[in-house]
């Protein structure tokens, strides 16, 4: 499940600190695949223009774009 804001920012959880590496990477895959399926038509260029990953309360990791 995820949700998406007007400015196109989406909230989305990917798991639990206690999930392994491999399990996060591919949950965070499957969240992509699903948020390119959805993509507009209309929608013109860059899909992702910035990725952030971070805990409920924590600070934000930037994540490259472009390797996914």
């Amino acid at each position: 499940e995820y949700r998406a804001e007007k400015s196109g920012i989406v909230h989305a959880s990917i798991g639990k600190t206690s999930f392994d590496t491999d399990k996060l990477v591919e949950n965070f895959r499957t969240l992509q695949d699903v948020l390119l399926k959805a993509k507009p038509s209309s929608a013109k260029g860059t899909y992702f223009k910035s990725i952030t990953v971070t805990t409920t309360m924590g600070p934000g990791v930037k994540v490259d774009a472009s390797t996914f």
